[in-house]
């Protein structure tokens, strides 16, 4: 793939960004939601703020990290930034894909739980284990979700740690 413009960077960058803002955004609002969810007091507001929480997971959260992954592998494919010339880079991916395995596999299975209980059981979904493991796995999970998503945005804004020093090969003559 040949390399962009310094325009055609920028927008691409701008992009990435902005998914990047918005999956923040989304996850801080998530954990709001969820804050809330702790203290509701009756069954179909506990439902509702269930719905809500997996609403921003399937139209915001999803589609937002899906765009940031997909921006960042442009990025680093068509620009100096290379998928493992910088220790900055490196850190990006490995973070980014501990928050999308998690996302996938942890959190985004215990909100529809929680939904999913809630609707059924009203407030007595409160009385449930389950219920309550899956609400605080979600609160707690999005609180660790939107920390790693600052990280992550300080370390593209600062780039720490410069680039990785390579050594080749010798040369045989």
């Amino acid at each position: 793939m040949s390399k962009l413009s310094i325009q055609q960077k920028n927008w691409l960058l701008s992009a990435h960004i902005g998914f990047a803002a918005l999956w923040t955004g989304a996850v801080l609002s998530m954990f709001l939601l969820s804050l809330r969810n702790m203290t509701a007091s009756n069954g179909d507001a506990l439902y509702t703020l269930n719905a809500a929480i997996n609403l921003l997971d399937d139209y915001i959260v999803i589609p937002a990290a899906i765009g940031s992954v997909l921006t960042a592998t442009a990025l680093c494919w068509t620009t100096n930034y290379g998928f493992t010339k910088f220790y900055w880079v490196i850190t990006k991916w490995v973070l980014t894909t501990g928050l999308v395995v998690f996302g996938t596999f942890w959190l985004f299975p215990w909100g529809n739980e929680a939904e999913q209980i809630s609707e059924q059981a009203g407030l007595q979904a409160l009385s449930s284990a389950v219920y309550n493991f899956d609400v605080k796995g979600v609160l707690i999970g999005t609180l660790t979700q939107a920390i790693f998503l600052i990280i992550i945005i300080g370390i593209s804004t600062l780039k720490p740690w410069g680039r990785r020093t390579t050594t080749k090969p010798a040369q045989n003559n």
